[in-house]
């Protein structure tokens, strides 16, 4: 323990005893700091040569490799750009190259003439031969007429003949030369003469625009900014504020890349400037799609003033679809992310969908469909996932789903709407059993109360993706109590759900409050959106103010098929191309999901009993109208034949001009023996056909493989 030693008392006032310090050494005394001169002072004359310039070394453009890359990249198409413009017009410019030559032919021919002719000779000769005619007595004055008049003849003949012989000796060459030496001796005469023969109206190469659209400047930024009213006016010569680059602009792969700052006292922010977009294109003279501009966040060093932004040289969404990794992949896990597309600049967009609830719209026919069946397709390269799906359209997109899907059900009629709800009660119970589950397993293996890659496998808790398209057509086609309960029902799933690896992937057309629900909406947290009528919908489907932040779909036009805007959380967006998968490859998929969860004794519920996908996968061949009568009435067991005409119809547009008789003679030709063909349903007995009958004109090793 260390003792301390008192402080002795002086006139009431704490002092040191000078005593207690004889000990202690003597610490020398710290040298002054020496003063040392700016070296930019202004009576320095060596300040301008000693003063370090506050200007980067190198380029912009050659900053860093990525930079120098994409400019090399950008330098070669261009180049491989004019080569090809050039060489398609050889025969056009073959014949001005003649034409220039002609002329400058003549034109030398003109030129050299007063040479040949001795013109510089012809003045005195002329002068000496008007004296001679005003003193023809001067003796003298007619020798030095006749001398000069002589040696201008000589220098005639001696330049014709040396032009004589120059080009005979010419000619004989070209002649004894060889094919490749003759083709380089007429280019060294042509091209001189064509060279001479060039004028302001005739050039020997067209003038060609090149492909880019845009050459981004400083100048043209601020130019386009100011014109939005980003950037305040300046008076007088003054232009005004304008924005710091802090990067750029530069090339960037294909279009022009800058980061800016914009000035400060001015009261704009980077949220202005993307709200901004369409006017800042129009300024750009390009279209606003072209415009891809993000805020930089302080992560990235970037502030609330901090933009990033691209222009592209053209449209970045048109093109030929990239096909989906997923086609060739063997197997894949849904705890990775989802390969989704590629946005702009061509970088590969993924989607984590753990824990995450989905929710896809846009207007009819621009790929939603096949966009919202990607996460799906990534799940059917996965053994431990259960697939839940319901189309309200019961159409053929979703149709390869029987071969995998624990549930399916397709359509929006009434038989349709119960299976769909009996769905919806199984996955509640679902969802209970398995959180009552996790709470009771140690925290070993459940340290989150979530669901693990480990415990699904070891207590067999597949993933379940739960997949609903057109999810309008139900609430349309129920009444209000049931409507309720529906929604209430959904918004447990994608409440709750995904800590007990429920995957919701909803899909919708504009979705208003009256086709899907606000509540229902604002719980989704991914959502992507094709094209759009206006903002407002945009709005529905992304997120309320997320156009005003520059996620607007309806930027959007019809050729943008599969293209939309990805909204990953509240800030975070990109316009997204996604990956290619038509019909044949999801149906090839469906199949491989099938002997994928065969192999791991995965498959369950309604996909064990359809025979059609047994048919399938076994190569048997059932006749396609009694596969699609089967597959129409999957929730039924009797349906009257208008009915199923019209769901046939609703299947496959090919069965719109069949009529209950031709529905019949194909069904007889099926080998489908009816027992009875009136069949009751809720009191009305009418023409029509029991699944039982259908079902015994399948070949029964089929059935016995259920």
């Amino acid at each position: 323990m260390t003792e301390t030693l008192p402080r002795p008392v002086v006139n009431g006032h704490d002092k040191p005893d000078v005593s207690l310090l004889k000990f202690a050494p003597e610490q020398p005394a710290a040298p002054e700091p020496e003063s040392v001169e700016a070296v930019d002072r202004p009576d320095n004359p060596l300040a301008d040569w000693l003063t370090v310039p506050d200007a980067p070394i190198l380029p912009v453009w050659a900053r860093s490799v990525a930079s120098i890359k994409a400019n090399t990249a950008a330098f070669c198409r261009l180049s491989w750009w004019h080569s090809r413009y050039h060489l398609l017009r050889v025969p056009k410019y073959t014949v001005r190259l003649a034409w220039l030559a002609t002329k400058g032919a003549w034109r030398g021919a003109r030129g050299l003439w007063p040479t040949l002719a001795a013109q510089d000779q012809t003045a005195a000769v002329k002068a000496l031969r008007a004296q001679c005619k005003a003193k023809p007595e001067d003796v003298d004055l007619a020798v030095r007429y006749a001398l000069l008049h002589r040696e201008r003849t000589k220098s005639r003949r001696w330049r014709w003949g040396a032009a004589a012989v120059a080009v005979t000796a010419a000619a004989a060459g070209f002649m004894l030369a060889d094919p490749p030496l003759q083709a380089a001796m007429a280019a060294a005469v042509t091209v001189p003469l064509a060279f001479l023969g060039r004028g302001d109206d005739v050039q020997l190469l067209d003038n060609p625009t090149p492909p880019l659209r845009v050459d981004m400047s400083a100048q043209q930024l601020n130019d386009a900014l100011r014109a939005a009213g980003l950037l305040k006016q300046g008076k007088g010569d003054d232009e005004g504020p304008r924005v710091t680059c802090v990067m750029g602009p530069v090339r960037d792969g294909n279009g022009w890349a800058v980061i800016f700052d914009l000035p400060k006292g001015g009261g704009k922010t980077a949220a202005d400037v993307l709200a901004k977009r369409t006017a800042i294109a129009a300024e750009l003279g390009v279209d606003e799609i072209q415009v891809i501009a993000s805020r930089v966040r302080a992560a990235a060093g970037g502030n609330a003033g901090r933009v990033s932004m691209w222009v592209a040289d053209d449209d970045p969404y048109l093109g030929d679809p990239v096909p989906s990794p997923l086609v060739k992949a063997e197997t894949f896990t849904v705890w990775d992310p989802i390969p989704f597309g590629q946005d702009a600049r061509g970088t590969r967009i993924t989607v984590p969908v753990m824990w995450q609830s989905l929710f896809f719209g846009g207007l009819p026919r621009r790929g939603k469909t096949f966009t919202q069946r990607l996460m799906t397709a990534a799940g059917l390269l996965d053994a431990y996932v259960r697939h839940y799906v319901a189309d309200g359209k019961g159409g053929a997109d979703w149709m390869p789903m029987k071969a995998v899907a624990h549930r399916l059900v397709m359509g929006a009629e009434d038989d349709a709407v119960e299976a769909l709800k009996a769905m919806l009660k199984e996955l509640l119970a679902e969802m209970e059993r398995r959180f009552v589950l996790l709470r009771g397993l140690p925290v070993s293996v459940c340290p989150e109360g979530k669901l693990t890659p480990g415990i699904v496998e070891k207590y067999n808790l597949p993933v379940i993706f739960v997949t609903i398209d057109e999810l309008q057509e139900y609430f349309t086609a129920m009444d209000k109590d049931d409507r309720d309960q529906v929604i209430n029902d959904l918004c447990r799933i994608a409440r709750r759900g995904p800590a007990a690896g429920f995957i919701c992937n909803f899909a919708s057309q504009r979705p208003d409050a009256e086709s899907v629900p606000t509540k229902l909406r604002e719980i989704i947290t991914l959502r992507y959106c094709t094209q759009v009528v206006d903002q407002t919908s945009s709005d529905m489907v992304l997120g309320k103010g997320k156009a005003a932040q520059g996620a607007d779909a309806s930027v959007l036009s019809e050729e943008h098929k599969g293209t939309g805007v990805l909204v990953t959380g509240p800030a975070s967006f990109v316009t997204v191309r996604a990956d290619f998968l038509d019909g044949p490859a999801f149906a090839e998929l469906c199949q491989r999901g099938r002997a994928l969860r065969q192999k791991y004794n995965q498959l369950t519920g309604d996909a064990v009993q359809d025979v059609t996908a047994a048919a399938d996968q076994a190569g048997v061949t059932i006749a396609p109208v009694l596969s699609d009568c089967l597959t129409v009435m999957r929730h039924t067991a009797r349906m009257h034949t208008v009915d199923l005409l019209q769901r046939l119809e609703n299947l496959d547009e090919d069965y719109g001009d069949w009529d209950a008789e031709r529905l019949a003679r194909e069904l007889e030709a099926a080998g489908v023996k009816r027992t009875t063909k009136q069949v009751n349903i809720s009191g009305k007995n009418l023409a029509g056909y029991r699944r039982e009958d259908l079902e015994a004109a399948v070949p029964p090793e089929l059935l016995d493989a259920r």
